[in-house]
């Protein structure tokens, strides 16, 4: 017997929404500080992707919300997290990446430039897609 029906209309979405705020919170707090980053870097990607939906669709306010959330989650997410007396020299190139990353999707919000966009996401997916290799290498048994 189903008690559930299935969520329509804006309650639905409303109700599809908390899910998956449920989820991702779940996610994070069972999370490892590695998975934490790992969130971070999708959280940021999916936000960048999002941004790239919007300014081709022309939709100049949804552009500005995705970019500046991928800029919050790399700046105060990411960049923050840096442990820069421990990291040495890898951490400081790192910060410096990550500026250059925030340096190219201000210029894409600001002058609606797709390929400014393109190598931000390029750039981090570069990063995540290191930081996947090496997390997994350190998870996996000897």
């Amino acid at each position: 017997m189903t008690i559930y029906t299935s969520p329509r209309g804006a309650r639905g979405s409303r109700s599809a929404g908390a899910y998956a705020n449920i989820g991702l919170e779940t996610k994070v707090l069972s999370a490892t500080p590695e998975q934490l980053i790992t969130l971070l870097f999708d959280g940021a990607l999916a936000a960048i992707t999002k941004a790239g939906l919007y300014l081709e669709n022309g939709d100049i306010q949804g552009r500005g919300t995705a970019i500046s959330k991928a800029i919050d989650i790399i700046d105060s997410g990411l960049k923050a997290s840096l442990d820069m007396e421990a990291g040495g020299e890898l951490s400081r190139n790192l910060a410096a990446t990550y500026e250059i990353i925030l340096h190219h999707l201000l210029q894409a919000n600001l002058h609606a430039n797709a390929k400014r966009l393109e190598l931000a996401k390029k750039m981090l997916g570069d990063i995540a897609d290191a930081w996947r290799t090496a997390t997994s290498k350190e998870s996996a048994p000897a």
